[in-house]
């Protein structure tokens, strides 16, 4: 190993120690989750923004990368968590939990209710029924419309995943401390309530009209 690595290493593990991250009890873990947000600011899309000198809303769009990535890293991490059940490892646990909660949907209640595009949720509730975990009644209203329900195999996954999901649940919230994790979900609740108004009634609206609706 070269010299000039440890040095800078040592460097690096120094400036930790002098900012304010870093705590009595700091674990390697911390310094580097530090490294990487440090490595981010050093990097951020903002300067490029700026070096090109676009006219762009910087706040806005680091949030919109922030969501985009938190994205990404939840996906990875619940085909993680869900790696004894192949089966709900993508979307599919989100429309079993979602009939747990509220039996007896139609197909397009389902679907919008995960945010889902027709074509996609259909294709998920297929693979559901033909899993064995998903059932499909007739509804007694409207013969034209089948409603889904969880069958007993769909009944007793969702009961043996419930743990597997609570522990990924855990893992996505970081280390965020409870003040931190409600005032989180606070502002989520009231970006996904603007978004599901947008989903529910401008879904085929294009986008500068949408723009001029809500900007």
């Amino acid at each position: 190993m070269q010299t000039d690595f440890i040095i800078e290493l040592l460097h690096q593990v120094k400036e930790f120690e002098n900012s304010d991250l870093c705590k009595h009890n700091s674990t390697v873990d911390d310094f580097r989750v530090w490294m990487n947000d440090k490595k981010y600011s050093d990097e951020s899309p903002t300067k490029l923004f700026k070096n090109e000198k676009h006219q762009v809303s910087f706040t806005e769009n680091e949030i919109c990368k922030q969501v985009l990535l938190l994205g990404r890293y939840s996906k990875l991490l619940i085909r993680k968590g869900l790696g004894d059940f192949p089966e709900l490892a993508n979307e599919e646990f989100t429309y079993l939990y979602r009939l747990k909660d509220e039996p007896f949907l139609t197909k397009i209640q389902l679907i919008e209710k995960n945010g889902h595009e027709k074509q996609t949720g259909t294709q998920i509730i297929k693979r559901l029924l033909e899993a064995g975990f998903l059932e499909e009644k007739n509804d007694l209203d409207d013969k034209r419309s089948k409603r889904l329900n969880l069958t007993k195999k769909g009944d007793e996954t969702f009961h043996l995943s419930v743990a597997k999901v609570n522990q990924t649940s855990k893992l996505l919230s970081g280390k965020l401390d409870k003040d931190e994790k409600n005032e989180l979900l606070r502002i989520l609740k009231k970006l996904n309530e603007f978004h599901s108004h947008i989903y529910t009634d401008y879904k085929s609206t294009d986008i500068e009209t949408i723009v001029k609706v809500f900007g």
